[in-house]
């Protein structure tokens, strides 16, 4: 594990990460708590909240602030992603998705012109963005995609479906990687802006989710799309090179969001266990529950740590794509384990929607699949080590 021989670590929130911290808590305790188990039962995306999130400076966290943003960096984005995700985590995969994913790429890979068109209304939370990779035959083998855009002059012209994305039915833009050369081949894929109301883009299927169910999942369609050579992002070919080093940010947004499921579980089992009373005594007081709390507590502890490494690392424009890999796997993992375990120190409790440990548990799962399954976080990380 090589790192830079001058790195100090320093351990404590600087004054900016504390206010963010403290801004996203308050945010969510007033505008999305009193809303949580509403939203998931009727699976509604309440838009108004990612305006609300927009005057908060929640919509264009990593975005600087001459494109309207509020210019900070991946520590303060993971405490961001953390507090809100602590309350409803669906609420935290949606604002991940639009920052790391969307907003992330054309800042990443725009021209000038293209990041002055779209990045304010993106930043402000005037608009919500999508980003679409996976298509319904190609969820890790991203490269075998269908999706394919036909130059014509100096349009292209798209034709296929996405499907999984976030945001595809109320996204008012999304970027999308699609097929511009042979299938399998790594620089034969592009990737292009599409405003909502394109001749010719719709959206489809909306997906009946076990959690996240107030974040928006559906399919973009595209038949005979006609968009401008000007909506294309970067070189034709880049696209998915392009998305794999979007996806290593994006990894430590879906950390930061695993770890907030993590804290909010094991938050609500820990108040439980003190409070639930057996043979005479809170059950937080018998070895068997205090062990789970200590098991759930470290594995907590090490998740921060390596999220804050990798935001450490992404900061410094040094290489994060092991480190992102890792981060984002245990992470994930740990957290399917915590609510798990949040649940059983509930006992039948746990189980009703009467306590809020029932969503984490449900939520938590879509963190070790979206953004690169754990087994895909494998093949990233032994590339990496074994090259």
């Amino acid at each position: 594990m090589e790192l830079d021989a001058t790195l100090e670590m320093n351990f404590e929130f600087s004054e900016t990460q504390q206010m963010v911290a403290s801004a996203a808590k308050d945010f969510a305790e007033q505008y999305i708590k009193p809303f949580v188990m509403e939203w998931d039962e009727a699976q509604v995306f309440p838009v108004d909240v990612f305006k609300k999130a927009g005057e908060f400076g929640f919509m264009g966290i990593l975005v600087p602030e001459v494109y309207g943003g509020s210019g900070l960096g991946y520590h303060e984005y993971i405490a961001i992603i953390e507090e809100i995700s602590k309350v409803d985590p669906s609420i935290g995969l949606s604002v991940a998705a639009h920052n790391s994913l969307c907003t992330n790429h054309i800042l990443s890979f725009g021209t000038e012109e293209q990041k002055q068109k779209w990045i304010p209304k993106l930043a402000a939370g005037e608009w919500i963005g999508a980003w679409g990779l996976t298509e319904h035959n190609t969820g890790s083998d991203a490269g075998g995609m269908n999706t394919t855009a036909i130059k014509d002059g100096d349009e292209w012209v798209i034709n296929g479906a996405k499907n999984f994305i976030t945001h595809a039915v109320s996204g008012d833009i999304a970027v999308v990687i699609v097929r511009t050369g042979e299938k399998g081949d790594s620089h034969g894929m592009t990737a292009f802006a599409i405003e909502k109301g394109t001749p010719g883009f719709t959206s489809g299927k909306k997906e009946n989710k076990l959690g996240m169910r107030a974040s928006e999942t559906a399919e973009l369609i595209f038949q005979d799309c006609r968009i401008p050579d000007a909506n294309r992002l970067g070189e034709v070919g880049e696209g998915f090179i392009q998305s794999m080093k979007i996806l290593d940010g994006g990894r430590i947004s879906i950390g930061a969001l695993s770890l907030g499921i993590a804290k909010g579980a094991y938050e609500a089992a820990a108040k439980y266990a003190k409070e639930r009373v057996q043979f005479g005594k809170p059950i937080s007081a018998f070895q068997g529950i205090s062990f789970k709390l200590v098991d759930m507590a470290t594995e907590i502890e090490a998740s921060e740590l390596f999220l804050h490494k990798a935001a450490y690392l992404k900061n410094a424009g040094k290489p994060v794509t092991k480190i992102s890999a890792m981060a984002k796997m245990y992470a994930s993992e740990a957290c399917v384990k915590i609510a798990n375990e949040a649940i059983q120190i509930h006992g039948g409790y746990g189980y009703t929607k009467d306590f809020p440990v029932e969503k984490f548990y449900r939520d938590a799962k879509l963190c070790t699949i979206g953004e690169g399954t754990t087994e895909i976080q494998k093949v990233v990380i032994a590339r990496k080590l074994l090259k």
